[in-house]
Order: C-alpha cells, then structure tokens, then sequence
C-alpha cells in the first residue's frame, strides 16, 4: 500500500502538514538515535493540544510505546501509538531551545539552531494553521532516551533507537502534526550528529 505522503525530513529542518482522522503515520530514525520533537494540536481548534500531563496520568507511565493515548488538554484522543519498534519514547525533557541549551551546556551555547528556532520558523511561514508562539507548549521526544533518575531528575542519555526504527500512530481526529528534527549538537542521544526522519503518511480511504 503506497502512502499518500513520504517525505524525508533533513536535520534541522521542520514538517507541518494536517492529518486527517483514522489516517495512520509513521515516523522513521533513518540512521538510528535522531531526537523527533513533535507537537499535535487538533485541526479543528488549535488551542486543544497535545498535554504530556493528561497522557502520563491516563496511562501511569512517563514513557510512551505501544498502545499510549496521546490527550489533548481536553482529555480527547489526538492519536494513539499502534506500533513501536523502540520500546519507549520520552515526553518530559521537552524541545531544546537557546535558554536550556545554555543551562545544559554553556553559555556560548546560546546561538545555537534549536527546536525551538524550527518551531518558530514553522509558524512564521505557515501561517495558514492559525498558530503562534503561545501554542508552543508539551511536545513528544520520539526515539529520544531520557531516564528518570530514582532522585527524580531528568538524565539525558545515550539513544536506544537505531536505523530504520519507527514508531506508527493512528490520528482519532484530524489534528496538525509539527515536528522538528533536532539539530542538537550537545546531546549524546543522537550521538553528536543529527540524522533526517522520513514520514510516511497512509490516509483511512486507502486500502
């Protein structure tokens, strides 16, 4: 079955695009360990949008994988993970960006490309989704490694992905899809070297 949409996205760079309901897509770490920093908001009403905190709650677990319900700050269904070939999927370190770049890792770390920055960028030149810097909230790390220390405290750590892993998700209505391939450069979960993700994209009208 050939997807309606298979796009490769290069490290640092963006994809943004609407999913329509009971349409499945697949996220690929094309070379292994590359950091998808991902946002859903539903297509209908931007201002609902993916919450890490409703989906940990739900689902008792601060990883994601097989099966996870991804909820909106409505508590509705955006997508849920129907195949995972990781086993897990952070969303709690959040999208880099200048400020944590500089915590992270020094100060001249600052004007550095980030998530953050292709977000921006994304917005700025897509201004047909209606979003804007506020709606820039809780994002998904897919393929990115980020343990929980028995402290509680975040570690960023060494990536469990590897080339040609994927994690597929099934929209349950129609939502905007934002994702930022990470051009971390600090970050040993992608091993110092940011790799392109491939998207694939099956619409429900194709059997």
């Amino acid at each position: 079955m050939q997807p309606s949409i298979a796009t490769r996205i290069a490290a640092g760079t963006y994809w943004i695009e609407v999913i329509r309901e009971g349409a499945r897509f697949r996220i690929i770490d094309v070379e292994g360990n590359q950091a998808a920093d991902t946002l859903l908001f539903s297509a209908r009403d931007p201002a609902e949008r993916y919450s890490a905190v409703d989906t940990i709650r739900e689902q008792g677990n601060v990883y994601l994988s097989t099966g996870s319900r991804l909820l909106s700050t409505e508590g509705n269904v955006l997508a849920e993970i129907l195949d995972d070939t990781v086993g897990r999927h952070d969303t709690l370190g959040g999208a880099c960006a200048a400020e944590s770049n500089q915590v992270r890792y020094a100060l001249d770390k600052n004007t550095m490309h980030s998530c953050r920055d292709s977000y921006l960028l994304a917005l700025a030149q897509n201004e047909r989704f209606g979003l804007s810097k506020r709606d820039l909230t809780h994002n998904i790390n897919f393929f990115m490694n980020v343990p929980v220390t028995a402290e509680g405290a975040l570690s960023f750590a060494d990536g469990v992905s590897g080339p040609g892993k994927y994690v597929e998700m099934r929209a349950a209505m129609d939502i905007i899809v934002l994702i930022s391939n990470c051009p971390q450069l600090n970050n040993p979960c992608n091993a110092y070297n940011p790799t392109p993700l491939d998207i694939l994209v099956w619409n429900a009208d194709v059997r």
